[in-house]
């Protein structure tokens, strides 16, 4: 089967999140809604009188599941865009993910890349960086990600610092996408090349680190600049994706 089988089989709850008590701007809760326009996510507001303000609720089968400030999610996706991860302008340390955006795991996005779109994918890089920002925190385990063309590595500056400062670390890099690009030697990572299908158009970032607990990224190219994917820290599905990896490309 090629890895794009672990998109199909997703089949989470709708989410929900909603701002409470907003304060911020009226253009912020807009852009908010644009983000997870078409997508399984619906984004309301509500006014409650003894909750603080600017504060977003992740809601699940009528269930609030998780709750981060408003600002935190601006900061992480609403007031930047891709160039801040590949120019190298955030650092690892600051690619943390707030708990309402980690908690869409599961949910399965289709999204567009610029210029189609200019914010579609970023929710996925930003997930791709924080998986990378665990594994760097880990320190060790074994680290699994996907490129296309491996060159994107050494052309985007940010994401080559990323790799290197995880290839200081004891985590076991591997890099995987079309060989157009060979890692010098200094650079201590495990390099896997290849034209197939889950080469070029697969984009996965898999972490799994001591006693087997991690998270993964799964996203797969349906037609140019456009992306089908979820995320997950399910340990047993963890473990499928990063045993599919290891042993099928």
């Amino acid at each position: 089967m090629p890895i794009s089988k672990f998109i199909d089989d997703i089949d989470a709850p709708r989410a929900s999140l909603v701002v409470v008590n907003r304060d911020q701007p009226v253009p912020v809760q807009r852009m908010l809604e644009r983000l997870f326009e078409d997508q399984p996510v619906a984004v309301s507001e509500a006014e409650l009188p003894e909750d603080e303000s600017d504060v977003v609720l992740l809601v699940r089968d009528g269930e609030v599941v998780a709750s981060s400030p408003l600002p935190a999610v601006m900061d992480a996706v609403l007031l930047v865009n891709s160039d801040l991860f590949t120019s190298g302008a955030r650092e690892l340390s600051e690619a943390e993910l707030p708990d309402v955006l980690a908690g869409l795991e599961e949910t399965r996005f289709d999204v567009q890349g610029y210029p189609e779109a200019e914010k579609d994918k970023l929710l996925l890089i930003a997930v791709s960086r924080a998986i990378e920002r665990e594994a760097w925190l880990a320190g060790e385990g074994r680290l699994r990600t996907a490129f296309q063309n491996l060159s994107r590595i050494n052309d985007e500056s940010g994401t080559r610092a990323v790799y290197e400062t995880l290839a200081g670390t004891d985590v076991d890099v591997h890099v995987y996408g079309m060989p157009d690009w060979v890692p010098p030697m200094e650079f201590e990572v495990t390099t896997h090349a290849g034209y197939k299908p889950d080469f070029r158009k697969s984009w996965f970032v898999v972490f799994r680190g001591p006693g087997g607990v991690g998270s993964a990224l799964v996203a797969y190219q349906t037609r140019p600049r456009r992306w089908s994917g979820f995320w997950t820290s399910r340990d047993a599905l963890v473990e499928n994706v990063a045993d599919y990896v290891a042993y099928r490309l």
